[in-house]
């Protein structure tokens, strides 16, 4: 099938992202290797089948020699959007994009990667040296192995409300089964590291709040996924990126 990729609305390092009427296409670099598309066909093929609002996946297939992911378009205004554009409702969004996050986290999709499985491959690729790798090695395996749904990158850029006031939850590239305080660690981090502080302290507490988790428990997981993020290289985020992932102090 052929595709119109005249309307480019997004580009990432390692992706061009197009829209063509009702479908969103997702053109890989030459270099993306096959097995990450197509894990991340099945994680959306998985998380689709628990009735969560996720786009529809349509194909995999490849365009002019690269792999290309074709999904359902989703037409609507992501949080993100909402937020920069009423700063004053900001406490408003993110009360319902941790309850969003709380609905995910309630579903189970067993065909996914375990979390922790996929946290120690992170670690051992982190660059760290050998007495910290052991460290987080450590402090994971003592942590809960569950098997609640993980979306990997929850972030407000990534949850489309429609004209209907529907939520929908899009790119699942990285989603696992896993401890729901986990997520909230890694959201925790992603706002952080978009130097928004205060609204990541804002988050943490309201999701230990509807959740009843304590926050050291979230705490313990910070030093983890700081690990994961620094295998991406992020020059910019290095630092900081370091720092936690070898203290417990996060203030």
């Amino acid at each position: 099938m052929s595709y119109n990729l005249n309307n480019l609305i997004a580009e990432r390092p390692n992706k061009k992202i197009y829209r063509d009427g009702d479908k969103t296409i997702k053109v890989f670099n030459e270099d993306f290797s096959a097995a990450n598309v197509l894990n991340e066909a099945l994680n959306l093929a998985y998380v689709g089948e628990t009735g969560l609002a996720v786009p529809h996946l349509i194909e995999v297939s490849r365009i002019n020699g690269t792999w290309t992911l074709v999904v359902e378009y989703i037409e609507g205004t992501t949080l993100y959007e909402f937020m920069k554009q009423n700063p004053d409702k900001t406490a408003e969004y993110l009360e319902r994009f941790v309850e969003i996050q709380i609905n995910t986290q309630g579903f189970s999709a067993p065909g996914l990667k375990r979390h922790k499985e996929k946290m120690h491959t992170k670690i051992r690729q982190s660059g760290l040296d050998a007495t910290q790798r052991y460290e987080l090695h450590t402090r994971l395996d003592s942590l809960p192995d569950l098997d609640q749904l993980c979306h990997g990158d929850f972030n407000p850029s990534n949850i489309v409300i429609t004209d209907k006031d529907e939520a929908y939850t899009i790119d699942w590239a990285h989603a696992t089964q896993g401890d729901p305080a986990a997520g909230a660690a890694r959201t925790f981090l992603l706002f952080t590291l978009q130097g928004r502080g205060d609204l990541a302290k804002q988050y943490l507490s309201l999701f230990c709040k509807k959740t009843d988790t304590a926050r050291q428990h979230v705490e313990k997981w910070i030093p983890i996924v700081s690990a994961s993020q620094l295998v991406k290289g992020k020059l910019e985020e290095r630092d900081i990126l370091l720092k936690w992932a070898t203290v417990v102090d996060y203030e």
